[in-house]
């Protein structure tokens, strides 16, 4: 790991990528307003350093599309539904945010003029130069996708320099830290063993789609404060995905 402050130009543009699990507290489901608040916290830290930041949240929280689908619901509309849900996750993170004084837009890829803007790449950029957070809602705004694709395919068109992957656990590890008291974390890990292992990161579309666009991913624990600022300054335990 590199001492390199973020102020030398290590990232000037990043994704953050956060389940919608990670908006529920301890209650099991739903918003947890008080997480939500201490999230947007960790987002308005890096923005005060400079640098331009965009997110993803997923849906799992209100409603996860291959459960429903598992349950007998029709696979396109499930996956429609979870799509919703992030847009209601995108906005409780936006009122969060610009509680704190944070200049926020929530982009959605199912046009909902009322609710939000449309998903246009040109303005999406601009929203980003001019400092603004953009919270991309909708997934990619089809079904099939997962919001994982959804954040490598965002981070991509915005040219973002890493997606930030923002866990329960410090980085990936070979098993699950929280089952096996010998799991082994890794401190770097290529894309193509990601796949191979099967390392539960992202879906497999989503990490083919970083690796054929060299988006490397930073796998750290959300849970931890100051940890996203404290990766961005060159400190801080993560994993890296990289070619």
């Amino acid at each position: 790991m590199h001492d390199t402050p973020v102020s030398q130009g290590q990232f000037k543009r990043v994704l953050l990528k956060i389940s919608g699990e990670a908006l529920m507290g301890d209650q099991g489901f739903g918003l947890h307003p008080p997480t939500v608040e201490r999230i947007a916290a960790e987002v308005k830290t890096v923005h005060d350093i400079g640098v331009e930041i965009c997110m993803v949240i997923g849906g799992g929280n209100i409603f996860r599309g291959l459960q429903g689908s598992a349950q007998g619901m029709e696979r396109t509309t499930a996956d429609y539904m979870g799509m919703l849900a992030t847009v209601m996750n995108a906005l409780a993170m936006q009122s969060s945010l610009e509680g704190q004084g944070v200049h926020t837009r929530v982009v959605s890829a199912i046009p909902m003029d009322q609710v939000c803007e449309p998903y246009i790449r040109r303005r999406a950029v601009r929203h980003l130069e001019k400092k603004r957070v953009v919270i991309f809602a909708a997934g990619t705004g089809n079904p099939y996708f997962t919001t994982d694709t959804a954040a490598t395919l965002r981070a991509s068109e915005m040219a973002c320099e890493a997606i930030f992957k923002g866990t329960q656990v410090d980085g990936i590890y070979d098993k699950d830290p929280k089952k096996y008291v010998d799991a082994v974390r890794y401190d770097t890990v290529s894309y193509d063993e990601v796949l191979q292992k099967r390392l539960k990161v992202m879906d497999a579309s989503a990490i083919a789609l970083a690796r054929d666009n060299n988006l490397p991913i930073i796998v750290f624990s959300l849970d931890e404060a100051g940890g996203f600022k404290g990766i961005l300054s060159g400190k801080g335990t993560y994993t890296k995905v990289h070619g």
